[in-house]
Order: structure tokens, then sequence, then C-alpha cells
């Protein structure tokens, strides 16, 4: 989604501001824009599309100043274009916003203003902000209570970021509901804002994360935070451990591919510090529960979005197999607007990699309201999934950049992994043996792993012979379907090619109709209960005359045979093979993107943390 940064200090404010928005290209934008306050002025920067060309306006047109804010826009209301960028201005042009989310109720809120004697220069909902603050102000208000008193008019989630030219040493910034993070960052001399880590994480690893309903002062000696009601809060800061060197490529090509390769490494951070063999155990370390809580649950809600949806799915079967709990998926949009049974015998595991995905909150507040105890699976650290949940399992993954998801969905279902050991021991379930074993197959997957990583498959020319397709099938059977899925939702994502993944059983109700030597099927069969099954539905694509792609173990000569290509992966226990059978659904993707010259990183439409319904 949007991106937003801001920064008060001694220093020149122009880089910082840009070179923090640079470090949030990953969200998706189509504008972007700065502001700076200097010589008793506002001057405003603003282009249309990449980051490269604001650079180049900043370059024939340098502002100056020690305080400014910066956003990456993705258009809501108004086309994409120089004055619907952020940020905008009020009529005197001395306030300026930047905005996330949207003002639900913005028409009836400008045609007052309008009625006022406000000129508007924009078509977004976010410059009725700005006039609102501004028509406080002219009452009297200083700028932090006009911020208030103009927030209390909104409906939606927002989060915003102002400064006046009235009130030159400070920045205000709030957070109403679930539009994106707010993260102040604490330096010395000097404070930044912004909507993610990775902006500021250059400057300070010292911060503070506004909750809903919530406003902070920030001057360059620090910041004090208060609610909507003037009430002060005491605002406590954490010391965050990610290092900015992991917002660089490092070599690769994109950082999807750069994503790719960091797996084993963080599945290894997902697992450290949880597991414990002789006897075996698993500790979260955020999750307060006793055994008996544990035991308390008699079924499972799990929700997500997209790639995170996939991980649920597959947090079924471990679940349902280890645990013997019986668990419900849904995605988090559906979730919300139906009428779900909840109660305090149930769990509701969200799972989200940004923490802020809007559906994904107001889910969690819903299964809260029904009594529910929730549980997040999260790896932005301090966002809001993380606090308002009653425990969390961070997963560790460190900051993902590119906006297909691969090190976070890995990731994800280590974290599940453990989820359904630890709801095995708490429910008797596994005997100490079974689970000491369990452990020890996961101990040994990010070796795995990085096995499947290391080998070469052939995948560039793969790419070269299925670049030009326009549609793929995936099948999987069991616990390998959801794989199916995720690697279709891979390959649309970024290479823009149609794709489907479906059941390889169903495949004989309506698919089998779709396949001949045009359409590439992509096949898991691996070596599990249901591989006999699957490799039944494969004889059925290659006697229609299709081209099969297949993931299957090492050394299997009969899938081999089978298939026109072959990607391998090792053995490991059942459950977890669906992190292995994701890597070459992921470098197949990549490679095919790439062969056709999208851009991987930031695939069009997309965008890495959505805050909008």
């Amino acid at each position: 989604m949007c991106g937003i940064v801001g920064y008060v200090g001694q220093r020149d404010a122009t880089r910082i501001v840009f070179e923090g928005l640079r470090r949030l290209e990953y969200r998706g934008y189509d504008s972007a824009g700065l502001a700076l306050l200097g010589d008793g002025r506002v001057e405003v920067r603003r282009s249309v599309g990449k980051l490269a060309e604001l650079e180049r306006f900043l370059e024939q047109e340098p502002p100056r100043g020690t305080i400014g804010i910066g956003h990456t826009r993705w258009a809501t209301h108004g086309k994409p274009s120089e004055v619907n960028a952020h940020p905008h201005l009020d009529c005197r042009g001395e306030i300026v916003v930047i905005h996330n989310g949207i003002v639900e109720n913005h028409v009836e809120l400008r045609q007052r203003l309008r009625d006022q004697g406000h000129v508007f220069r924009s078509e977004t909902d976010t410059e009725v902000i700005v006039h609102l603050v501004e028509a406080y102000g002219a009452e009297g208000a200083s700028l932090e209570a006009a911020v208030r008193l103009a927030l209390r008019e909104l409906r939606g989630n927002h989060a915003v970021v102002l400064m006046s030219l009235r009130e030159p040493d400070k920045l205000v910034a709030a957070r109403l509901g679930n539009a994106g993070g707010v993260t102040i960052g604490v330096g010395e001399g000097e404070m930044f804002v912004a909507s993610d880590l990775p902006a500021i994480l250059d400057h300070t690893r010292t911060m503070a994360f506004l909750d809903d309903q919530e406003v902070a002062v920030v001057t360059r000696d620090g910041f004090y935070c208060v609610r909507l009601d003037g009430t002060p809060v005491d605002k406590p800061t954490t010391v965050v451990s990610w290092d900015p060197v992991a917002a660089a490529k490092n070599g690769y090509k994109h950082f999807m591919l750069k994503e790719i390769y960091e797996q084993p490494r963080a599945v290894s951070d997902t697992i450290r510090g949880r597991v414990r063999q002789g006897p075996a155990s698993i500790h979260f370390e955020n999750v307060p529960w006793t055994d008996a809580e544990w035991r308390s649950f008699r079924r499972v809600l799990i929700v997500g979005c997209g790639t995170a949806w996939h991980a649920g799915l597959i947090a079924k079967f471990m679940l349902e197999d280890l645990a013997r709990v019986p668990v419900e998926v849904d995605y988090a949009d559906e979730f919300r607007y139906r009428n779900p049974i909840a109660d305090r015998e149930t769990l509701f595991v969200a799972v989200t990699q940004s923490g802020e995905t809007v559906d994904v909150l107001v889910s969690m507040a819903e299964a809260r309201r029904r009594g529910a105890r929730v549980l997040g699976v999260v790896n932005a650290i301090g966002s809001q999934a993380a606090r308002s949940a009653d425990g969390v399992i961070y997963t560790h993954a460190g900051p993902e950049i590119g906006v297909a998801s691969t090190k976070a969905f890995t990731s994800q279902l280590t974290a599940l992994y453990l989820l359904a050991l630890k709801m095995a021991q708490a429910r008797a379930a596994l005997s100490n043996d079974a689970l000491d074993q369990a452990i020890q197959h996961l101990l040994e997957l990010p070796h795995r792993m990085g096995d499947v990583l290391n080998r070469d498959q052939g995948y560039d020319d793969l790419a070269n012979r299925y670049a030009k397709c326009r549609n793929f099938l995936f099948l999987g059977r069991g616990i390998n379907y959801p794989i199916a899925l995720e690697g279709a939702l891979k390959l649309k994502e970024i290479s823009y090619i149609h794709a489907e993944g479906y059941p390889a059983g169903e495949m004989k109700h309506g698919p089998i109709a779709l396949i001949d030597e045009e359409m590439p099927v992509v096949a898991i069969a691996v070596r599990d209960h249901v591989y006999e099954k699957t490799l039944n539905n494969i004889a059925q694509v290659k006697a229609r005359g299709g081209v099969l792609i297949g993931v299957g173990n090492d050394g299997d000569e009969m899938l081999a045979q089978t298939c026109d290509h072959l990607l391998h992966v090792p053995a490991t226990n059942e459950h977890l093979t669906p992190l292995l059978t994701a890597l070459p659904l992921q470098l197949l993707a990549y490679h095919v993107a790439d062969r056709r010259g999208c851009d991987v990183d930031q695939p069009r439409n997309l965008a890495k943390s959505v805050t909008v319904e």
C-alpha cells in the first residue's frame, strides 16, 4: 500500500525522506511526492510514476529544509497524476498532509468545506483532511488540537502525518483504525516517522508504534503521544534488531530472488529458541497460555489473504493430523461478512506478513467480539495484528521487499507447524517419541531447503520454453494441493500468465477439457500416502497430449519417465513437504516472469500491504 516517511532534525530532510521512500517501494505505488519546510515556506515536489521521476525533479529543483514528509501513493480516489499525488496543502499553502487509507465520508465533508470557501485542487479524498485541519486552526486550535478534531470527523481507517508553517518545528502523526502502521523512530537530536520499519532502519533502531486513536507530536528532541480526546498516553519504545543491509539485493537481480534464497535462514530463525529435545517440547515466547488453556480449544479458525490463506489451508492438514482438532480456514475478507461460529472454546489464528491487512484486523476484532482467543502469526514486529492479538508467533523472516511473498510464506508454514506440535503436545495427541521425531525433521528442514535451492534444475530452459504460454494448470493432492494453489498464484502475480491450481482428483470434473499441448500442467507428486492416486491423475494428462512438469522426490524414476520435465526435492516428513515443494514453483514463476521482462519485485496493480477493503 502507500508509504509514509517523515523527518525532523538538523540534517537536510530531502535525502533522508527520499531514501526512506525508496525503501518502501516494495509496498506498490503509482505516484510520489515530498514536502519540506524551510525559509518560511513550504516546498512541494510531486511526480507520477516511479521514484526515479521524482528524483530527477528533485535534482532540477532541490528543496531545502530540516523538516519534511514524503509519500508514495497507490491511487484510490482520483487517477494517478501530479495534482493527485501527495502531499496535499490547505488553501494558504501553509499546512501539508500525507495519508494512507480512505475517507469514507469525503463527499459530504468536501461539500461542507467548499460551502465554507475552501478551494480543492485535487480529486482525492485525502485533501479534505488538510482543509479540516485548516478550518479548526482558523478557530484558534493548535496543530495538534486541529488534527485531533479533524480526525474525529473522518470515517474509515487512516494513517496521517501533517506539518505546518505556523508550527515549523514539529510533525503530527496519527493512526485511526487499521490503515497501516505509524512508527516513530527515535534518534539523537532528530526524529523519524514511517509507515514501515525499513524506511528508517538506516537511522535508528529505537521505535515506538502508534495504536488506534493515537496522535503523536514529534519534534527534533523527542515526542509525546495522546489519544484523540487529548488524554496523554505513556508510549514505550522498542529496540528493533532488523539489519538495514537486509533490504539490499546483495548481488541478486531482484529482491524476490534474494528472498527465495533466504528461506533456509528464515525458517531457521522461525524455529530458533522454540524447540527442545530430550524431552521434546515447544515454547512460544509471546503466547502466555498454559497447557490447560491450549487443551480448552475445541476448534481452530484460521484466516488469511492470498498466500497467507494458502498457509492456513496447509495448517489445516497439520493441525488435524497432529493435534486431532477440527480446523476451518477462511479468507479474511469473507469471514468478516458472514455470521461465523466462534466462542471461548475457539482458537482464532490470523496469518499475516505485514500485520496491517485491514480485512485480517477486522476479522480478529470480530472473532474476539464473539469470545474467541486470538493468536497472530505475524512477521512485522510491532504491527497492529501483533499488538492486538492475545498471543503472537513472530515468524522472524525479516523484511520481505518483493510484493509476491516467498520467505514469509515458508516461515508462516514453519510457525504453523510449531503451533500444530504445541497443540498436539498439550492435547497428548502425540507421544514423546513422535514429537521428538517431528522436531528432528523440522531441524533438518533448512538444510533440505538449501539442497533444493542450490541445484541447477534447468529453470532458465523451462522459462525459455514456456514463457510465451497463456495458461498453466497446477495439480496437487492432500497437503500439497494448497501448494498447487500457491504455485499458480505466484505465476500469475509476477508473470501475468493465467494459471489455476486444482486438486488433482478434481481435474476430471472440468479442467481436463482444457488440456492440450499448449497448456503446461505442473503436478506435485511426492511419495506420500496419495502418491499412487496422483500418478493416475498425471497419466490422464499425458494420455491427452498434455505437457507435464513434475515436482517429485529424488530418485523417482517412474515419475521421471512420465513427465516432460522433473523438478526434484528430497524426502521429508509428509507434513513438511510443502516447504520443499513450494521452492521449485517459486523459482519457476520467477524465471518465467524474468524471461518475459516483467517487473518481478513490483508487479502491476499489486501492493505489499493492503490496508483498504
